[in-house]
């Protein structure tokens, strides 16, 4: 379940965080400790800890004072907008660059994209 390539702190925050962007840890719900998280994962629990505190410092999380950690109001939110950055980032930025070196333009790119979708919706191939 751990990829060996990435620091197992950062491995478990994600986790954490992909949890809630599914909606399994709905918000204002209580969070996995960093015992249950370390044991879980058969890491030390400081490592778990890391992990955690990266997403209390980035307002995800938030502790109640012993009762233990909660997944803050607008975390969900919060997460997919930063989320939606990277992969901006990361996917769409490459993308828009080699589609230029195509001489696509970003319509070009669009009617591409509708005519691969794998849902196999055609509505965008009948206008085309």
């Amino acid at each position: 379940m751990l990829d060996e390539g990435r620091a197992l702190f950062q491995q478990i925050a994600d986790h954490v965080a992909d949890s809630i962007v599914d909606g399994t840890l709905g918000e204002e719900t209580r969070a996995p400790s960093t015992n249950e998280l370390a044991a879980f994962y058969r890491v030390n629990p400081a490592t778990a800890a890391k992990g955690v505190n990266q997403l209390v410092d980035r307002g995800v999380l938030y502790k109640r004072r012993g009762i233990g950690m909660f997944v803050a109001a607008g975390a969900r939110d919060l997460l997919r907008r930063e989320r939606r950055e990277t992969f901006a980032v990361r996917y769409l930025d490459p993308l828009l660059a080699e589609a230029a070196r195509l001489g696509l333009g970003p319509q070009d790119v669009i009617d591409l994209i509708h005519r691969r979708r794998p849902d196999g919706d055609s509505t965008a191939e009948e206008q085309s």
